[in-house]
């Protein structure tokens, strides 16, 4: 099963590139995996890879881009700066050392991995990205992580808006104070943990929501962060997990099924805190 990956729409983000609403999200998938993982997501009609330094397998996701067929400008590549790598020169290797590791001259989008506001660096590190985005060795620059005194701390000492902020939000965390903030600047919002790190798969109200349209849960909260304009990554290392997450455009959820899934919001976190994060090893 896959599907035409023109179906998935774009999302237009502030520096006036766009980025596929639907992610492949690499985010504990192991190297050895890595690239099946990919090569399959990429063949069910994904278009966009979501990676990190720190997940260790950029390499394994170039390599199945680089077998794929597909023509490098056909697919959304995203990779993150770890937390040791904070700082103007450290920031600057660190891109290095990923882009090595894909195998291709430019990326779309780079992203600060989390703000480890403790250590203030992250406004040089910032500078770091602009200056990348400058050289066109990076098309957009955002973040992932951040809350609102340090986005608004970055902005204010640069002048230069994160293009999107990818952040833990599922239904138990809508973070919709974020979103407004998001919205005040026109960051976009990416969502990980789209399906709260599978916790929420067995939920009795989503299984309700989910047995009325004919889909499965993990269909009815993807379902739920696209009708809301949230990116979405969700991950699967199953084939048959990994086409189900993008088959997710023969559906609406109405107005009632909106209003009960917002009723689940608890402020439960299945990831750390940004603001008490501050993990420096590999």
């Amino acid at each position: 099963m896959s599907i035409d990956p023109t179906t998935v729409p774009a999302v237009s983000l502030n520096d006036g590139t766009t980025i596929p609403q639907i992610g492949f999200g690499l985010w504990q998938v192991p190297p050895s995996e890595a690239e099946a993982a990919c090569a399959e997501a990429l063949t069910v009609g994904y278009r966009h890879l979501d990676s990190a330094a720190v997940y260790a397998n950029e390499a394994e996701a170039g390599a199945a881009l680089a077998k794929s067929g597909l023509a490098r400008d056909d697919v959304y590549v995203t990779t993150k700066l770890w937390n040791p790598d904070h700082g103007y020169d450290e920031a600057m290797r660190a891109f290095d050392t990923s882009m090595a590791k894909l195998g291709f001259g430019q990326l779309d989008l780079y992203l600060i991995h989390w703000q480890c506001a403790q250590h203030a660096k992250f406004i040089d590190t910032w500078r770091a990205l602009i200056d990348l985005q400058k050289s066109g060795r990076v098309k957009s620059i955002g973040v992932s992580n951040f809350k609102e005194p340090a986005l608004r701390q970055l902005i204010d000492a640069t002048g230069v808006i994160p293009v999107l902020n990818q952040i833990e939000l599922h239904p138990w965390l809508p973070q919709l104070d974020m979103r407004a903030v998001h919205a005040e600047y026109g960051i976009a919002t990416e969502s990980w943990s789209p399906l709260a790190c599978g916790q929420l798969i067995d939920d009795p109200t989503l299984t309700v929501i989910a047995a009325k349209h004919g889909k499965s849960t993990a269909q009815v909260m993807i379902r739920w962060h696209l009708q809301q304009g949230l990116i979405v990554l969700p991950k699967s290392v199953t084939p048959s997990r990994i086409a189900e997450n993008i088959d997710v455009f023969g559906f609406e959820l109405d107005a009632d099924d909106m209003v009960t899934i917002a009723g689940m919001e608890s402020g439960h976190r299945t990831g750390p805190d940004p603001d008490d994060f501050l993990y420096m090893g590999w």
